[in-house]
């Protein structure tokens, strides 16, 4: 179909040249592509397939997997579900608080939580032993359980459900809710027969989210699954790879395959599923007036933050007791106080050496992604040939975020492990395998707030300056990029959250002395240092808590959505 020439009223300079644009975009699509391409390629080998298959702890691991991730995701639907609706229909006061403090078990790496889990409700826990409601001494750990675990990992994972449910609520215009109060319905009779209804295909997708996230969660079964003698796939990977090294690979990508197809056959389900319960809402940018709780707000709102502190703020002193009794098991008092764990914790040359590098992992992740973020964000705003592969390319970039990490991570040392073609060099035992993982699986994380703010621009800025001469990458530099830089920045911050403590993707590709700070606490806590473990965890807490109140103070220039705690 052909298009209409550009005016030549407009085009007073030089016509862009789309080869280029369209070149980076199939490059970016190309490297977001080949590790999951790569193994796939590995695991089409019949022998291997078959072997795999036929092997019992195979199943094992699979149906383990299949039916604690459907677990915690009917937890994380029993809890992000409510607060969605608490805090998006609602008079609810302190929304923001409430929403920052329910994401925090998101933002929190896995492994951690699940460590602030297991002193919270074992036999030494600081604060159920004074209590007496810890468990007696010799008594295995009730989260290290499959109902740990999907208690654990429906809280880490109700947020998904949370910001989806809410995204459906903010795009329902306020006239529906007043239509149907027009006709007779009282607010909440209007809310469960019309609101609740339009917000189904956004709760479909908050689960899909979830039941993926868990499905690839590594630190939770790590921490809790495996003292418990209960196989999941990524542990199963883990365990594989550790004990055989690169010689386990065949076998591994077919695991990791197998992952990759339970994980897109959810993902499929959710698209029927919301194809078939979507609705076309009627036009009107006037969002839904709050529906007052009345005289039962004060108990809601008592009842909402007594449930933030036995999920959030009660793990969490768990963690942070221990951190500094001076022995394990001890009582909190002024006699059993010490900061000893945080000196010797940061005297460690691992520990140290893990800082570094997951700082140069992350901050580099960061500063790349929101870089390539603002021309890719841009050119998928735009119409013609270069537009079309850019938004192909925004598809794309969302599989390695959507599959399991553990998908991408063996997906990536499968790539890398021979020297790459024309250079002799190879990735595989050094950082940049780490950093090459990181860019292709956060992208989208630095894309999407900067999809935001270039759908907010103003067409004309740009047209005046193509106007005046400027050509593509001039008009680019100087005016998007400086008006999408608070929504890139926003990006950046949020890849670097994720990435610092990232541990899923980091287990399979570190080598010594190329430690991350998530592989340190990971290591701490498995070879029985748990005060250590748990000094390292908190410190590593601090740091996430530092950068969510700058990406929260940056969200004030942002467009809504962007940062997800801020209202």
């Amino acid at each position: 179909m052909e298009h209409p020439s550009p005016s030549p009223r407009l085009w007073r300079g030089s016509p862009p040249s789309p080869g280029a644009g369209e070149g980076v975009f199939l490059l970016v699509g190309l490297l977001v592509l080949l590790p999951v391409l790569r193994l796939l390629w590995e695991a089409g080998d019949t022998a291997v397939l078959a072997r795999v298959l036929d092997s019992p702890a195979t199943w094992r691991a699979t149906t383990n997997s299949i039916a604690i991730a459907a677990g915690a995701t009917l937890a994380a639907a029993l809890i992000g579900g409510p607060f969605a609706l608490l805090v998006g229909l609602t008079d609810l006061r302190a929304r923001t608080a409430v929403t920052f403090a329910l994401i925090l078990p998101l933002m929190i790496p896995p492994q951690i939580v699940a460590m602030a889990w297991t002193h919270l409700a074992g036999s030494g826990s600081p604060i159920l032993k004074p209590l007496g409601l810890a468990p007696p001494v010799g008594r295995a750990n009730p989260v290290q359980s499959a109902a740990g675990m999907v208690l654990v990992m429906g809280i880490e994972h109700a947020p998904l459900v949370f910001l989806a449910l809410r995204a459906a609520l903010r795009a329902i215009p306020g006239d529906v809710l007043e239509a149907a109060r027009a006709s007779g319905a009282g607010p909440w009779r209007a809310v469960r027969s019309v609101v609740l209804p339009l917000c189904l295909p956004g709760l479909v997708a908050g689960l899909a989210m979830a039941f993926v996230a868990a499905l690839g969660n590594f630190g939770v079964p790590a921490l809790l699954g495996i003292p418990a003698g209960i196989p999941m796939l990524p542990t199963l990977i883990y365990r594989r790879l550790a004990g055989f090294g690169p010689s386990a690979l065949p076998e591994v990508a077919v695991l990791a395959a197998l992952i990759g197809i339970v994980a897109c056959l959810g993902i499929a389900t959710q698209t029927i599923l919301q194809a078939r319960i979507a609705s076309r809402l009627p036009g009107g940018a006037r969002p839904l007036a709050p529906v007052p709780l009345g005289s039962a707000r004060v108990a809601v709102e008592g009842l909402a933050w007594a449930v933030l502190v036995l999920m959030v703020a009660a793990p969490l002193t768990a963690l942070l007791a221990t951190s500094l009794v001076s022995v394990y098991g001890l009582p909190v008092g002024l006699g059993t106080l010490t900061l000893a764990h945080y000196r010797e914790v940061l005297a460690l040359d691992q520990v140290g050496r893990a800082f570094a590098n997951s700082m140069l992992l992350s901050g580099s992740a960061a500063g790349l992604l929101a870089l390539l973020a603002v021309p890719l964000a841009h050119g998928m705003a735009q119409g013609g040939g270069a537009g079309r592969i850019a938004r192909a390319v925004g598809v794309l970039v969302e599989l390695p975020h959507a599959v399991p990490g553990v998908v991408l991570g063996i997906g990536c040392i499968l790539l890398f492990l021979k020297p790459l073609p024309g250079l002799g060099v190879s990735l595989y035992g050094t950082l940049w395998i780490i950093l090459a993982a990181y860019l292709v699986r956060f992208l989208p994380l630095a894309l999407r707030p900067v999809q935001a703010a270039c759908a907010a621009l103003d067409p004309t800025m740009e047209e005046a300056a193509r106007a005046l001469g400027a050509g593509p990458l001039r008009r680019l530099v100087t005016v998007v990029a400086p008006l999408v830089a608070p929504a890139a920045a926003a990006g950046g911050l949020l890849v670097f959250l994720t990435a610092f403590n990232e541990l899923t993707v980091s287990i399979l590709l570190w080598s010594q002395g190329r430690e991350t700070i998530g592989v340190v606490v990971y290591a701490l806590e498995e070879g029985g240092s748990p005060t250590l473990g748990a000094a390292l965890g908190v410190i590593a807490i601090l740091v996430v808590l530092v950068a969510m109140l700058a990406a929260g103070a940056l969200g004030r220039r942002l467009p809504q959505g962007v940062v997800p705690w801020r209202g």
